[in-house]
């Protein structure tokens, strides 16, 4: 992957603070029981991955300190069975989901502009939230029950091409 310039810019101004969760939703469907369903190895399971939005926040004391924060929206749900490609718009019945928004937080050792940040966003943020939703994800499964889910070992957000 050909780093630009714009990306680099990012890369060597920002240092990566914290990574924690901001919100977080499990839930199973009425009268599902994965513990006792014979076929839930079988369902299909979907992932949401999106930069949903970032910030610059400039903190107050003794120095002048700015943080950039990347919101990425993650999640996964488990299906009765994938949905159509018929195009008819019919919502899938969803057994189980697990969602969160995490977030990246990095120091900015200086600004390196809107357009690095926004690269950086979209192409960078996620390798570093990825193990922690890794992590909680597949601890979430053990809590409810539901079968072992293992994700790869790196994705990137499913907007990454918006930029």
């Amino acid at each position: 992957m050909k780093v630009d310039s714009a990306l680099q810019k990012a890369i060597d101004s920002l240092q990566i603070r914290d990574v924690y969760l901001r919100s977080v939703f499990a839930e199973l469907a009425d009268g599902f029981e994965p513990k006792y369903d014979p076929d839930v190895q079988a369902l299909p399971v979907q992932l949401k991955h999106i930069v949903t939005r970032t910030a610059v926040l400039e903190l107050e004391g003794d120095e002048r300190q700015q943080l950039f924060r990347v919101y990425i929206e993650l999640g996964a749900r488990w299906l009765e069975s994938l949905p159509a490609g018929d195009g008819d718009g019919a919502e899938p019945d969803v057994k189980a989901r697990v969602e969160a928004l995490m977030v990246a937080e990095y120091l900015m050792r200086e600004h390196p502009g809107d357009d690095a940040l926004r690269a950086f966003a979209m192409r960078n943020a996620s390798y570093h939230v990825w193990p922690y939703w890794r992590e909680f994800l597949a601890s979430q499964c053990v809590r409810m029950n539901l079968p072992k889910y293992t994700l790869p070992a790196v994705q990137l957000a499913l907007n990454c091409g918006d930029e």
